[in-house]
């Protein structure tokens, strides 16, 4: 099949997508990238790539169009709206004159947020008379109303208007969460074109090996976290990963001089946190920054125990963080502080331990329940972990199970 992937994001940014259309690629399909220029998390465009204009590339045997965008820049709603708005408009502008000569069976939509990028994948599969697929990652108009990004209820019924527009146009919806269905159902209105599909990602948690030569600084970094026990935190930093509780356990267990906590990553709380740590005087609190993707494996080698937090709200409460697939993979004991889905999900798998979310008390006393038991039984948490990725996360398994999702939906639109 020759498919079209629709995304904001792609390599060299780091998401669950580049293994996806990595693995459609070695299935046999024809696979193309339509993406923007690559600037998250750090808000500028990368070295090597500029904001304007369209530029070809390949990598890891796809081909990756890239069409114009505004960087999201760092620390301003304005700039961050931009840059959402600029790929829709480019897709509407741009990608349909670049793709003029392609034919396409398949459209598959990345929808992280916004979801209105969507948009002009409508329009382009239409053009292409080639099916649509859309793997929602966020429920919208629900996270705009939890992030608190837009408040206004006339602008969040209009938002829904687009969402219920983009879900009744797609030929099939995809969700990475269960308890997404409700939502996803209520605005497209078609049950049966609606299937479960995680977030998954390759064994190990990153398609590169283990063993990867690290710089000095991230060597120095692994060679430091094995002398304690080190909890690590891994993703995005924003208001919607809470942040603020590792602190506030942090501050409970700075008696335990063993324990420390490591938040790597960037967002738009990173420099919030920094100050956090300063003001709360926490020695036993570490920020990285953003760690090079092929690090990483080493990294959570390198940890004793992997942590996700989120804020107390009723919309993340449905959500499963993509990190927790990879933390799984990793075979580590997870620490979750967490409401909802993903708490089950790590209860589900028996992989870790699990407080309500924003608990920073309740997150500290399940650290030092992990800090005291003994090690076997941490291994243990681990392989739990191990076996409930294969049997629910397989990269192979899901690949397939997309691919004849796809294959079905071929001759469904009219040449």
């Amino acid at each position: 099949m020759r498919v079209l992937i629709w995304t904001q994001h792609f390599w060299p940014e780091n998401f669950l997508i580049n293994d996806l259309a990595a693995a459609l690629a070695r299935k046999g399909h024809e696979v193309t990238i339509l993406t923007g220029k690559p600037n998250y998390p750090e808000g500028s465009v990368y070295p090597g790539y500029v904001a304007g204009g369209v530029c070809h590339e390949l990598h890891d045997g796809l081909r990756i169009v890239r069409i114009p965008i505004l960087p999201r820049r760092r620390g301003s709603a304005m700039s961050l709206a931009l840059n959402y708005l600029s790929f829709i408009a480019s897709g509407y502008i741009v990608a349909p004159f670049v793709l003029r000569k392609e034919k396409f069976d398949a459209v598959f939509v990345y929808a992280t947020s916004p979801v209105l990028q969507a948009l002009p994948a409508i329009f382009l599969a239409w053009m292409k008379r080639a099916s649509m697929t859309v793997w929602v990652q966020d429920l919208w108009p629900e996270s705009l109303r939890a992030t608190g990004f837009v408040r206004s209820p006339m602008l969040l019924s209009w938002v829904g208007s687009i969402v219920r527009y983009i879900y009744r146009r797609a030929d099939s919806i995809l969700i990475q969460s269960e308890a997404f269905r409700a939502s996803v159902e209520r605005l497209s209105a078609q049950p049966g074109k609606i299937h479960y599909f995680p977030n998954i990602v390759a064994a190990g948690g990153h398609p590169v090996a283990r063993g990867t030569d690290l710089g000095s600084s991230e060597a120095d970094l692994v060679s430091e976290m094995r002398r304690y026990f080190a909890v690590v935190f891994a993703g995005n930093i924003g208001r919607a990963q809470s942040c603020e509780t590792i602190l506030a356990a942090a501050e409970r267990l700075g008696s335990v001089t063993d324990i420390r906590f490591y938040i790597v990553g960037a967002g738009s709380q990173a420099a919030f946190i920094a100050q956090e740590i300063v003001r709360r005087k926490l020695p036993n609190v570490f920020m990285t920054g953003q760690m090079p993707a092929l690090t990483m494996p080493s990294l959570f080698e390198a940890t004793s125990a992997l942590l996700v937090t989120l804020a107390d709200d009723p919309v993340l409460a449905l959500t499963v963080p993509s990190k927790l697939q990879a933390y799984f993979a990793a075979g580590k004991p997870i620490v979750a502080s967490v409401n909802g889905e993903a708490g089950r999900v790590v209860g589900a798998a028996r992989a870790g331990l699990v407080c309500g979310a924003e608990d920073g008390g309740a997150l500290a006393d399940r650290v030092l329940r992990l800090y005291k038991m003994p090690p076997e039984d941490l291994a243990q948490l681990g392989a739990n972990g191990i076996r409930y990725f294969e049997q629910n996360f397989d990269m192979n398994a899901r690949v397939c199970e997309l691919s004849g999702m796809l294959e079905s939906l071929q001759g469904r639109r009219p040449a």
